[in-house]
């Protein structure tokens, strides 16, 4: 069954961790995180059918302690019988577990009563608390590839009971892929819509038949999948774009969809620095303490305070610097790999190292004029670099003006 799931090759592949884990018999409690529509239930599922072991499923939109606690219950009766071992608890959405919920599987989990597997597009290291956390083993599930969804329809076409009963052409496949969106079940919900929108035995899929059957009916489908994507997509763009009727607007829609709030200041956190950083600086501090208000407050009143913090990040002063200072930062790093550090910079703690004139020097930059010394930072294969570059507005053009009456004609500034 491994061999017929579509995608993530890189951990059910030949000689990947997961499969070698089923081909030596045994598993351990782990958590999948990806995007909706890429495999998740569907290996845990596999991983339950090879090990022939129970398998019990729960939501944590739905499910409560007692829920929880019913199972484990269960499974201690099929361990007792024989039944396969320890059972797989396949737990989807375990993020949205609060602390005693998650507290409530501990227990089974450390007495081996059962395999735990919870299934997240959230970072569970954001969501999972760090005791559940530290007994799973956390695998990162990629969206499914063009390749990988083509052959997710043909072996629908192929094994499904009513599919493969019809003769079906996929003529174009453009319109079908990208409202699938990757998600490999909103692709197959697409399928079946256009089937049974066309009707008949033979069936030839193109562009136009995809738009009539679709498109005002797949949303129906996917209130967490791809629309949850879109919707925090559009959200941030507009924060980035600084319109605050749009982020507003895409806010609100999110409130009724039943978002996380913590998710929603989260992404609030990252704009604050990736879209405004050194323009504004206060606005990271604003994000952060939106996060820590949401967190302490909830719905309803919660919206409150996403609200002011998204038309704040809105209406202010806009700069990507930071962020790409970073990214040609890592580039760089990767290009010239460990180069050495100057010796003036390095830590000296051993009369050796002072010998090796580690520290030697340096130039402790409070001893000087204006607390600056000019000295040689970067290794000197790189010396003549420069990754930050203040953006055309007032806070940072006031950096350009102090870096370059610092730096000189060093860095460009």
């Amino acid at each position: 069954m491994l061999d017929e799931l579509v995608g993530q090759q890189h951990i059910i592949g030949t000689n990947k961790p997961l499969r070698r884990a089923l081909e030596s018999g045994g598993i351990y409690s782990c958590i999948f995180w990806g995007p909706p529509g890429v495999g998740k239930t569907t290996i845990a599922q596999i991983i339950s059918h090879t090990l022939n072991k129970p398998f019990f499923q729960l939501s944590a939109i739905n499910a409560g302690v007692k829920d929880i606690r019913e199972t484990i219950e269960k499974a201690k009766k099929t361990k007792f019988m024989g039944s396969g071992g320890s059972a797989v608890l396949f737990i989807d959405e375990i993020h949205r577990f609060n602390k005693s919920q998650q507290d409530a599987l501990l227990g089974a989990v450390e007495q081996g009563v059962i395999t735990l597997i919870g299934a997240t597009t959230e970072n569970p290291s954001f969501e999972v608390n760090a005791a559940l956390l530290s007994r799973c083993e956390v695998f990162v599930l990629k969206p499914l590839e063009l390749d990988d969804l083509k052959d997710l329809v043909k072996q629908a076409c192929s094994k499904d009971e009513i599919l493969k009963n019809k003769k079906i052409t996929i003529k174009e496949w453009d319109a079908l892929l990208r409202m699938s969106g990757g998600d490999g079940r909103k692709l197959l919900n697409a399928l079946e819509i256009i089937v049974n929108f066309k009707g008949g035995k033979s069936i030839t899929i193109t562009n136009k038949l995809v738009e009539e059957a679709v498109q005002q009916k797949l949303a129906m489908f996917d209130k967490g999948g791809e629309q949850h994507y879109d919707i925090i997509s559009a959200f941030i763009k507009s924060i980035r774009g600084s319109d605050p009727n749009a982020a507003v607007y895409y806010l609100a829609r999110m409130i009724a969809g039943g978002e996380d709030p913590k998710f929603i200041a989260r992404r609030l956190i990252i704009s604050a620095s990736e879209d405004i950083g050194m323009a504004n600086p206060n606005a990271l501090l604003l994000a952060n303490t939106c996060f820590e208000a949401v967190a302490a407050v909830g719905y309803p009143e919660c919206r409150i305070i996403l609200s002011q913090v998204a038309i704040y990040l809105a209406t202010s002063a806009k700069s990507n610097a930071s962020y790409v200072a970073i990214n040609q930062a890592q580039a760089l790093v990767k290009e010239t790999g460990d180069l050495p550090i100057p010796l003036s910079l390095r830590n000296a703690p051993t009369q050796l190292m002072k010998k090796l004139d580690y520290g030697k020097g340096y130039k402790y930059s409070h001893d000087y004029p204006c607390n600056f010394a000019h000295q040689e930072f970067l290794p000197e294969e790189i010396s003549d670099r420069t990754l930050y570059q203040p953006s055309k507005n007032a806070a940072e053009i006031k950096i350009r003006e102090r870096l370059k009456a610092l730096w000189q004609d060093k860095y460009g500034y």
